[in-house]
């Protein structure tokens, strides 16, 4: 006789067909960036390039400055010429008309970036390098020419490198010999890195090796004189080898100029010096390029005074206050989370769950350790895929995996299952002896708990809560240790209110007793449970279009037959039941499976037909630039579909008449970022706020660049003042 399969064990089969269709959308890989050149900026996961101009044509015979702007993803770094311990720097290889010649790179001072014991130098966030084109006097007028560069960047996080190689174009004019150009808006920026570059300052340098096997370099000149002395010192050398870069750099000051005593690296601990060292030096005056020819210390360099040395780095790592606030922000924003829409149909199951136990304390207290365990598991699970995904490049954040049609459709199918298990269409945990009884339907025990935590979870991820989004944004850019602690405390805040029900005896004792209530409670939970499968059926169709809801549906109807066939089943129908459900549950992962060879639809198609009216337009940089060129208060909405919080600031607040009043009285501009499907540019904006997933709200007052960043629960009367504020 053929025995029936143990209901938990069909639970966790359905749970991994679910999970592993989430997990294998997750982690697609990203296409491959086209080889041919990018009018405009052209991104990877890591860094987003675009190769720009200082002046909007080139005039014949004279000097033509381009330069590869690099927007680098939160957590990356690119390198400077001399990369430091590792890495390796930027190379560029022009492709130019006949006649014109580019010069080599004007390097802007790098960053300081130590990392498990070694330094290197390098850039982040944005950066321009600034190239100087040689123009030939027969340049024509009038001429568009096509320039273009192959930048070969090598993006590196704390974790691993990529070699990102972007063929960047322009389209350039060439203007009258006669007239001055006129500058484009890149052209402070680049200014500022070519005043702000390292240069020649008539310094002189001696380097020798000392008694101790280190050496000492000694500069003079008017840079490095002063009553007071040089202020922060610190060189970078040109070669890497010369010297250890992550030691510490010492030395003193004298009327002449200064010593620094650096500890030697592997070349000249090899073979001593065998030639000038070439590279630059900054002090409180700037920085300066030298070439230290070997010799003896000249007089009038020490004795004066301690050397004040630059020890500023870049922004690598994490302190442990750091850590400290970003747990309590993550605990406090798991609290608030209990309160959050689409959390509410899981808790009020489990809340029944602790009724149903109430007069059960050892049932009770092991319900709630499970309930723990499996919001903590999910937790920590859902963090490490997120954390690995950014770590291989992608661009993801919290609620990433609600970004693929078929994790949706997956968690729409689960909460159908639950629904319909809450319905008493078939049973979980109960024998088919028991199947008279009017107790509760639930899975046995702890297992039960445990799976309502996982539930919890999975559902949970559409929302963000107060505190909760800036405690994510600092974990993101935190060491993967210190990043799950944050994501645990997260867990640990969602599940305590029901932890501490649980253990306290006078609580349990306030909760009413089992009985019949309890079964039409049961039956009106499911109600809820089918309201988020429908809503996540629509998101899906908002992901992927009107086919994807059909097969989502197609999908839901096999598996309800299947679990309906199981009821029968434990009724004690005949066997072929089984075959009919396993035959049904096909069905549903072939469903599913050609939702996951389907294109998601493009992010932000329909992201401003949601608030505000018909007014909104689709965000983007050059859209906010755009308003506020033209000194117009901007309003940004980072939304998704699948977000609970930002849909309902929609439709309360964002949408009102108050709001649509303000944006009128002070000629705002209303943007809209979708971020139902991923868009790494959208990704990009909420990382550099501090935040890993939606809503986000920023207001742009004209003439000012640092936005003003809204509350993430809204009220009309909040919005309002805040936009009035910005025009007065």
């Amino acid at each position: 006789m053929t025995r029936l399969r143990r209901p938990t064990s069909l639970l966790a089969s359905l749970l991994a067909i679910l999970i592993g269709g989430w997990l294998a959308m997750a982690a697609a890989p990203v296409r491959a960036q086209e080889a041919a050149p990018t009018i405009g900026p052209a991104s990877t996961e890591r860094i987003t390039a675009e190769l720009v101009s200082m002046t909007a044509s080139a005039t014949p015979g004279s000097t033509l400055v381009l330069a590869v702007r690099q927007d680098i993803e939160p957590g990356w770094h690119t390198y400077w010429r001399n990369p430091g311990d590792s890495g390796g720097a930027t190379t560029l290889d022009w492709s130019l008309p006949d006649g014109w010649a580019a010069g080599d790179i004007v390097w802007p001072l790098p960053e300081r970036q130590p990392l498990s014991g070694l330094m290197n130098y390098g850039y982040s966030d944005v950066v321009y390098l600034p190239v100087p084109i040689t123009v030939p006097a027969d340049a024509a007028p009038g001429e568009v020419l096509n320039l273009s560069v192959t930048a070969l960047f090598l993006v590196c996080s704390a974790e691993m490198c990529v070699p990102d190689e972007l063929t960047l174009g322009l389209r350039l004019p060439v203007g009258a010999a006669d007239r001055t150009p006129l500058e484009t808006r890149h052209a402070s920026a680049i200014q500022a890195v070519l005043q702000s570059s390292p240069r020649p300052a008539g310094l002189t340098a001696r380097i020798a090796r000392a008694d101790d096997g280190g050496l000492t370099l000694a500069v003079t000149g008017d840079a490095v004189q002063g009553p007071e002395g040089p202020g922060p010192v610190y060189f970078f050398p040109f070669e890497g080898g010369i010297i250890d870069h992550a030691a510490p750099q010492t030395g003193t000051w004298g009327p002449e100029g200064l010593s620094l005593t650096l500890t030697a690296g592997g070349k000249v601990r090899a073979g001593g010096l065998t030639g000038p060292v070439a590279g630059v030096i900054t002090t409180g005056q700037g920085a300066f390029e030298i070439v230290a020819n070997p010799g003896p210390v000249p007089d009038g360099v020490s004795g004066g005074g301690a050397l004040q040395t630059d020890e500023g780095a870049g922004p690598v790592g994490f302190t442990l206050p750091a850590l400290v606030q970003a747990a309590l922000l993550a605990l406090v924003g798991g609290l608030i989370l209990n309160l959050m829409p689409c959390v509410f149909p899981i808790l009020a199951m489990k809340a029944a769950a602790l009724a149903r136990a109430a007069h059960e304390p050892r049932e009770a207290r092991r319900d709630g350790l499970m309930f723990l365990a499996g919001v903590l598991v999910t937790f920590l699970l859902l963090a490490g895929l997120m954390l690995g995904l950014r770590a291989a490049g992608e661009s993801v954040g919290w609620g990433f995996q609600l970004q693929s049609p078929v994790v949706v459709l997956s968690l729409s199918l689960l909460t159908l299952a639950v629904g319909l298990n809450l319905s008493g269409v078939y049973h979980m945990g109960q024998s088919l002896q028991g199947l008279g009884e009017t107790r509760l339907s639930r899975l046995p025990g702890g297992t039960g708990a445990f799976f309502t935590g996982v539930l919890a979870v999975a559902v949970a991820a559409p929302c963000t809560a107060p505190f909760m989004a800036a405690a994510l944004g600092a974990a993101l850019i935190m060491p993967w240790p210190a990043a799950l602690i944050v994501f645990l405390m997260l867990g640990l805040g969602l599940a305590l209110p029901f932890v501490v029900v649980a253990f306290s005896p006078a609580l349990l004792a306030r909760l009413p007793r089992p009985g019949a209530w309890m079964d039409r409670m049961k039956g009106l939970l499911a109600f809820p449970m089918y309201a988020t499968a429908l809503w996540l059926a629509w998101v899906a169709a908002r992901q992927a279009g009107s086919e994807v809801l059909a097969l989502g549906l197609i999908a839901g109807l096999m598996l309800a037959l299947a679990l309906w066939l199981w009821g029968a089943r434990q009724a004690g129908a005949g066997r072929w039941t089984l075959i009919f459900g396993g035959l049904s549950l096909v069905a549903m992962v072939a469903a599913l499976a050609l939702v996951g060879r389907m294109e998601p639809a493009t992010s932000n198609q329909a992201a401003a037909s949601a608030d505000a009216g018909s007014q909104a337009g689709v965000w983007s940089e050059e859209a906010v630039a755009a308003a506020q060129a033209e000194g117009r208060p901007v309003l940004v909405n980072f939304t998704a579909d699948w977000c609970v919080t930002c849909k309902i600031n929609e439709r309360v607040a964002l949408s009102s008449g108050q709001v649509r009043e303000a944006l009128e009285e002070t000629n705002a501009v209303y943007l809209v970022g979708d971020w139902t499907v991923r868009d790494p540019a959208i990704t990009r904006e909420l990382e550099r706020h501090g935040r890993s997933g939606v809503p986000l709200y920023l207001l742009y007052a004209p003439g000012t660049d640092a936005p003003r960043v809204l509350p993430q629960l809204l009220t009309p009367g909040l919005v309002a003042e805040a936009i009035r504020d910005t025009g007065s």
